[in-house]
């Protein structure tokens, strides 16, 4: 019997859906397939680092086993407490997320998870040797934890190399789609091209627009102003046309993993919940570019009250007891500061007043938290009459309206102000205003009052917060920045600041002082 036009129509979809599954899978098992045996090479090298840690360790210090158990009555031999130890290792790296696929390649938040680790790690040995009742001494284990530590980091170092050069080939890395206008997707694409931590490759674009009559999203046929501002740059990329049905089942087809939308759609919006769900069915991952100031990292609650539901937000690191940690905190490494630098602090003061017989430090009107002005202490590093010539240089170099005023090769900076500038040793002075409670010890920078002046609604709420000697900006290419890149930082800054994340800051300052990156 001869098949009827709705039951051939009917088979036809059955194979494209069919067709649709094989190729989602066929898609997913590669992406997993390379992301399983990536994770376990890591882990296998990581557990191998802290094997070769303790094993150095206990036989420098000669306490190799094996170890007594008094509780259990048995011998554990030394080989089998260090492979015992890595696999604990490996499990606090597991637990802390260190083998999360965006994790791998980005330097300083896996630096902080490792570390976390090692302290996790610390914990359940010692934990460990005391439920078994070993004699190991307490020297010896935080001694293997640091060593495990130390080598682990140094093995990160080179596999984080090798992944980030070889995802500029495309591998270990997402397939990805841009959505938005073409001016969001150049944005968003020239950012992806500096961040080589972040593991999505572009592959294809899809322009849309919102229609302003109907409210709702459409595809952007302006192909001109594609080809400007991104085909003649990236020729290689795909233009996917938005259809509002269909386009996750071409993604997929298109062997795409990750959605990032750059603009256009407005999160919580209709548009934005029936797009995401449509792609999130099909197995898509949503990337979404968002504001600085978005509030997705808030504490988030959620209440039902008769009927009405009410969702509040709060931000953690506001609470009054991480303010009182976070100016003992400011104090204890003023306090350090201060004193620990005097060895460098005190020849400085000397070079100084013997250049020109000027004053020795530079003491400038600057706004701090919540736009109360305060006298900012630094070294002198310039001439004597050095504010009197920024506005002439200022108009010379093209710098008016730029919120930072930086130029290389400034001439108002002495010979010995290149050098305390090239090392920040200028900055140290401000551990007095940290310690005074005008500064803290990471935060924004502290702006001008005519830089203050001019800041937009969103950068003004970096006043929310102290400003830093040290910051967001500081480790990320200082001057190199421009002024948009400064005020993502800056405001991000506000909204995820946390002990961990100051001293993870802390310790990028040191790699940032040592490289001199935009250190003019």
């Amino acid at each position: 019997m001869p098949k009827t036009d709705e039951s051939q129509a009917n088979d036809s979809s059955e194979e494209t859906r069919r067709e649709l599954n094989d190729m989602r899978q066929s898609q997913l098992s590669h992406v997993l397939y390379w992301r399983f045996f990536v994770n376990i090479a890591l882990a296998c090298c990581d557990a191998a680092m802290f094997l070769i840690g303790g094993a150095t360790v206990s036989n420098l210090r000669g306490e190799t086993g094996p170890f007594w158990s008094v509780r259990f009555h048995l011998w554990v031999s030394d080989s089998v407490f260090l492979v015992i130890t890595s696999c604990l290792w490996v499990w606090c790296l597991y637990r802390l997320g260190v083998y999360h696929r965006h994790v791998m390649g980005d330097g300083y938040r896996l630096n902080m998870k490792l570390f976390f680790s090692a302290v996790q790690c610390g914990l359940a040995l010692c934990a460990l040797v005391f439920l078994l009742d070993l004699r190991i001494t307490l020297v010896n284990l935080i001694l293997i934890v640091l060593a495990g530590f130390a080598l682990t980091l140094l093995e990160r170092l080179i596999s984080r190399l090798y992944i980030t050069r070889t995802r500029r080939h495309g591998a270990y890395a997402y397939a990805t789609v841009l959505v938005g206008s073409p001016k969001g997707m150049a944005k968003t694409l020239r950012f992806l091209d500096r961040r080589q931590q972040l593991n999505y490759r572009t592959v294809a674009l899809c322009p849309v627009r919102l229609n302003e009559e109907t409210g709702l999203i459409e595809a952007d046929r302006d192909v001109k102003t594609l080809q400007e501002l991104i085909l003649d740059k990236w020729p290689e990329l795909k233009v996917i046309e938005y259809s509002e049905h269909g386009l996750a089942e071409t993604f997929v087809r298109e062997q795409i993993q990750t959605v990032m939308v750059t603009d256009v759609f407005r999160r919580f919006s209709d548009n934005f919940n029936i797009f995401s769900v449509r792609m999130e069915s099909l197995g898509l991952e949503i990337a979404l570019i968002s504001s600085a100031a978005d509030i997705a990292g808030h504490e988030t609650q959620v209440r039902s009250i008769q009927g009405t539901t009410i969702v509040t937000y709060r931000l953690p690191q506001y609470s009054m007891k991480t303010r009182i940690v976070k100016r003992l905190f400011d104090l204890v490494v003023s306090s350090l500061a201060i004193v620990l630098s005097l060895i460098i602090t005190l020849p400085v003061a000397i070079a100084i007043k013997l250049t020109d017989g000027g004053p020795v430090f530079y003491t400038q009107k600057r706004i701090g938290l919540r736009g109360k002005p305060f006298r900012m202490i630094k070294f002198r590093s310039m001439v004597v009459n050095a504010d009197a010539l920024k506005a002439k240089l200022a108009a010379e170099t093209g710098q008016k309206d730029r919120f930072i005023f930086k130029m290389k090769d400034d001439p108002r900076i002495t010979k010995v102000g290149h050098f305390i500038r090239r090392f920040s040793i200028d900055e140290l002075p401000q551990f007095l205003n940290v310690w005074m409670g005008d500064m803290s010890v990471v935060g924004p920078r502290p702006p001008l009052p005519e830089e203050y002046a001019r800041y937009n609604r969103v950068y003004a709420t970096r006043m929310l917060v102290k400003p830093g000697i040290t910051g967001p900006w500081q480790v990320s290419g200082r001057s190199d920045l421009s002024a948009e890149q400064s005020e993502a930082l800056d405001v991000s800054y506000v909204q995820d600041w946390s002990i961990s994340g100051d001293i993870n800051l802390m310790f990028r300052t040191v790699s940032a002082v040592l490289s001199h990156k935009g250190a003019y």
